[in-house]
């Protein structure tokens, strides 16, 4: 589950899903259709019933077409709008960055740098992996590339059915729009990743 203070994210997310759902007039049932994710799940995540996995989460944004922060920030521009690119656009996204979280799985820490900018296309993200966990991703949406660089411990990226071992100080591109997934092999391994999202 995401874990945070005073369960802020969890209020966030449930925000910003029923918003998106509002801004395309989908369905539970839609939605659902388009992510993978029960209807029952979404409508305990919209009600702040359920706070996602880091997994659930990725499922929801790649379905709605949606960066990954976009769900986390109180006013998150979606990917949806990201050819706006007004001085207005801008102010609104660089209000967001001092508002980053820290979430969390058993095994999972994600700490959002820079929130998804619209002008750029871009969000960027701290991760910490732990006790040899292994994450995998399903594919994100066509043309989302994902630029990788250890930090610290050993990481294990796969990538067309095949797995690559980076150290700190090491990084790779990974063609995001298709599964992929991370292992620790060190016990603990913190990597930055750096989404971008075709315009």
């Amino acid at each position: 589950m995401l874990k945070d203070s005073g369960s802020k994210i969890t209020h966030n997310v449930a925000q910003n899903l029923r918003r998106v759902r509002g801004e395309r007039k989908l369905s539970l049932d839609g939605a659902s259709q388009l992510t993978g994710v029960s209807k029952a799940m979404l409508g305990q995540i919209e009600r702040g019933e359920s706070s996602p996995t880091i997994a659930t989460l990725w499922k929801i944004a790649t379905g709605l077409q949606c960066s990954f922060s976009s769900f986390l920030g109180n006013t998150a521009t979606t990917h949806a709008n990201s050819q706006e690119s007004s001085q207005e656009t801008r102010d609104e996204t660089s209000a967001l960055q001092p508002q980053v979280e820290l979430i969390a799985d058993p095994n999972m820490q994600v700490l959002t740098l820079f929130p998804f900018d619209p002008l750029t296309s871009f969000e960027v993200f701290e991760l910490v992996l732990s006790h040899h966990h292994e994450q995998h991703s399903t594919a994100h949406q066509a043309g989302v590339t994902e630029r990788i660089h250890v930090i610290s411990g050993v990481l294990s990226v796969m990538q067309n059915g095949q797995w690559e071992t980076l150290k700190a100080g090491e990084q790779c591109v990974l063609a995001a729009d298709k599964a992929h997934a991370y292992r620790d092999d060190a016990g603990e391994t913190r990597f930055m990743a750096i989404i971008h999202y075709p315009q």
